[in-house]
């Protein structure tokens, strides 16, 4: 799935994601907590995201149902970002995340069997 979500659909996708099923209404408040968006910022948002398909509305009640798993969208924009900034090639991005940081032997190990599964 080749949907680019911008970060004001995430933060609609996120609540989704972990939350479930969510009337309009209950993210308009969530979100005005969160990031101090108001009601009609909330509404835009979520008419763009169903209009791309990524969120079913349900009636009665206004209720918002993700369309597109959350592994998906990571995919995608795991791609996107190796094509990117990598020349498509994800060894260089791995390279670059572990020049970067202290990764434990458990952590190593764990990547390791990752590796091997993917051969």
């Amino acid at each position: 799935m080749d949907i680019k979500l911008f970060d004001s659909e995430l933060n609609i996708m996120e609540i989704l994601w972990e939350d479930g099923d969510t009337s309009a209404k209950e993210l308009a408040l969530i979100l005005n907590k969160k990031v101090g968006w108001i009601k009609t910022t909330t509404y835009t948002i979520i008419k763009k995201c169903i209009q791309k398909g990524v969120i079913q509305r349900i009636d009665p009640g206004f209720i918002c149902h993700a369309l597109i798993d959350k592994k998906d969208v990571q995919q995608y924009e795991t791609n996107a970002l190796i094509s990117k900034l990598y020349d498509s090639a994800p060894d260089q991005l791995i390279a670059s995340l572990l020049s970067q940081q202290k990764i434990s032997p458990e952590k190593i190990e764990k990547l390791m069997k990752m590796i091997e599964k993917t051969d």
